[in-house]
């Protein structure tokens, strides 16, 4: 099998799941001995770390005609077999089956937006690059049940298979040296992500803000991601109830520094209103953190009965949870252990497995 991939968000500056996610499942393939050709508009770093695969640059165009005229025709010159898109998006017309990934549909069902003919117009889009597909991923048995409603699909169209942990996240000693590089000091609760409006951020800050006095002088809020430009929102609101200096924005984290601020801290919360998995929060229960999550979306299935689950519409229930953990040290401990638990269902390459099973099958279709 000659596998293509469209590794676009592998490329200089881009940080993502996406990205973490394709590079397992190229290193996946080549331990398979699968050869392996990753298609992208630009240089691509990020291959260093599955060295064997093949780098093939297809010049910069307007992304529907790289998308839909270049693309496919590299694919027929390079005789791919079967071609993975990380995306909700491929090529309707290729030489090849593709597998499409959809993690979510927020890119349609965006929070907080009335957007009703941008979303019509995705929606159809979206089933049109599904319909054409030999078979679509999605990360979790919630995503898939919002992809088979709002597309409209054949249930045997559409696989679950959740995302790994990578190894590198696991208990590792606190390093004051990585700590000081973020301005983060212990005590502190713990956030991994961007600042999207849907991860709920603010209602964050104001559970954190309303937290009883000792508990709150002694500890800090630890807001890890890209911001993209919403930090000022959050430190203002920070502002407004008096927190600002016990709020800390690190800005992008490295990967290999993420696991010491994980087992760090003292809670991890991620009071998102919707996500497609929320791998953050499997990384840290997989680091040994006591997690907090909301109770939609996937994340109670991820959490798998190891976290706290919350009401992220309700400030004062985040709030609750997190003064249960920061004050009772025989919960944050059992929590700790449930979490270690339960990341041992993220473990190992099984995922990768599976996505790579799909692939061949669809090759063979």
């Amino acid at each position: 099998m000659r596998l293509g991939l469209d590794g676009r968000e592998l490329s200089v500056g881009v940080r993502t799941g996406i990205g973490r996610y394709l590079a397992a499942v190229v290193r996946g393939a080549l331990q398979q001995g699968v050869d392996c050709v990753v298609y992208s508009d630009r240089e691509l770093p990020k291959l260093e770390a599955v060295q064997g695969a093949t780098l093939r640059i297809i010049p910069r165009r307007p992304t529907v005609w790289w998308d839909q005229v270049s693309l496919p025709c590299r694919l027929a010159k390079d005789k791919i077999s079967v071609f993975l898109s990380p995306y909700y998006k491929g090529p309707l017309w290729t030489p090849c089956p593709v597998v499409l990934t959809i993690h979510d549909l927020l890119f349609i069902e965006y929070l907080g937006r009335a957007r009703p003919v941008y979303d019509q117009v995705m929606t159809r889009l979206a089933g049109l690059y599904a319909g054409r597909a030999a078979a679509i991923v999605t990360d979790s048995e919630y995503s898939r049940r919002t992809i088979l409603s709002r597309l409209g699909l054949s249930p045997e169209r559409v696989t679950a298979i959740p995302l790994s942990v990578a190894p590198e996240f696991r208990p590792v000693p606190f390093s004051e040296d990585v700590a000081r590089r973020y301005g983060v000091r212990k005590p502190y609760v713990l956030s991994v992500g961007n600042f999207l409006p849907h991860k709920n951020l603010v209602r964050l800050v104001q559970a954190f803000a309303g937290l009883a006095g000792a508990g709150r002088r002694d500890c800090s809020l630890v807001l890890a991601g890209d911001d993209a430009g919403r930090g000022d929102a959050i430190m203002g609101e920070a502002r407004r109830l008096g927190i600002e200096k016990q709020v800390v924005l690190t800005g992008v984290v490295a990967e290999a520094d993420l696991p010491v601020l994980y087992a760090g801290c003292e809670a991890f919360a991620m009071p998102s209103l919707d996500e497609g998995f929320g791998l953050p929060a499997a990384e840290a229960m997989a680091c040994g953190a006591p997690v907090i999550v909301s109770d939609r979306a996937s994340l109670p299935e991820v959490a798998g009965g190891a976290a706290l689950l919350v009401d992220p519409l309700e400030s004062d229930a985040i709030r609750a949870a997190l003064d249960s953990v920061l004050s009772d040290r025989e919960l944050q401990e059992d929590l700790r252990r449930r979490s270690l638990a339960r990341a041992e269902a993220f473990r190992g390459d099984h995922s990768v497995q599976r996505v790579l099973a799909l692939v061949r099958a669809a090759e063979r279709a």
